[in-house]
């Protein structure tokens, strides 16, 4: 009997350690690729992403992970994931982009943020790689930003699970706005999400002129319905560049210190990590 119950107690706590390992499994694995030596809001902001989503992992039952080895992007190592996020820059190689353009169009899935689109000609980031900005962004070439960062209000399309719980505007966190080449809502593929509301106009401080907008239809965050993806344009905190303090330069703002653009970007994810093929 001795033995039987023994033998009981060690099977059940076996089962135990089972159950609990399955309980711990992660939903989804997420790798995010970051290159961290831009402009200094960028630099920032990457900081910052990089403290508040292994807090959101921890709260969400995810894993994140983080990678500024561009190497890694590739057919191997993206195996092992679920959703990839470009936190500030785009993937210059072109055996990189291949490998992220399939790992895309075989069920991949992404979230980019503000300057991981971002493609000028002649720039540092030529536009140069048609599939990523023509057709998977639908945006084209970068056009035009406003200037000083500065908060937005922005209007919500509610019928999408990253902006089902949101209000119909909301305040967002200072940013540094892009405008782009081509026309979103002349895409069939795009459904833009998050606007500016023509509230906010006139929007940025310049000091130059056609850094403050006055009007016009400006999308924010958007989807394209032929992947599983997704892009938001926040990712450029206000900095203290007038005043350097020693090699540092103060963060004026923090991108994720706003609950309802929080709730976004997290449904966001939690969306991109649960979405089927």
């Amino acid at each position: 009997m001795k033995l039987r119950f023994k033998t009981f107690l060690f099977l059940a706590a076996i089962c135990c350690i089972t159950l609990s390992t399955k309980a711990q499994k992660p939903k989804f694995k997420a790798i995010a690729f970051f290159t961290g030596k831009n402009d200094m809001a960028h630099v920032s902001y990457v900081k910052e992403a990089n403290q508040w989503f292994p807090n959101m992992a921890k709260k969400h039952n995810f894993s994140y992970d983080t990678t500024s080895n561009w190497n890694n992007l590739n057919a191997n190592f993206l195996s092992k994931y679920q959703v990839v996020l470009f936190l500030d820059t785009r993937p210059e190689n072109p055996q990189q982009r291949q490998a992220f353009e399939n790992y895309m169009k075989n069920g991949g899935a992404w979230m980019g943020f503000h300057f991981s689109a971002f493609a000028l000609t002649p720039s540092a980031f030529n536009q140069n790689w048609n599939w990523y900005h023509d057709e998977f962004l639908g945006t084209g070439e970068y056009s035009g930003n406003t200037w000083r960062p500065t908060s937005a209000i922005l209007r919500v399309n509610k019928n999408h699970p990253a902006t089902k719980k949101l209000p119909e505007t909301f305040k967002s966190q200072p940013n540094e706005w892009y405008k782009w080449e081509k026309d979103l809502r002349q895409n069939p593929n795009i459904d833009v999400l998050l606007s500016i509301d023509p509230s906010s106009f006139p929007l940025g401080t310049g000091p130059k002129t056609h850094e403050i907008w006055h009007q016009g239809y400006y999308p924010v965050v958007w989807i394209n319905k032929k992947y599983k993806m997704i892009y938001v344009n926040m990712g450029h905190n206000d900095m203290d560049y007038e005043r350097k303090h020693g090699k540092e330069i103060t963060a004026l703002s923090h991108t994720f210190n706003n609950e309802t653009q929080n709730q976004m970007i997290i449904d966001a994810l939690l969306w991109l990590g649960n979405a089927k093929k």
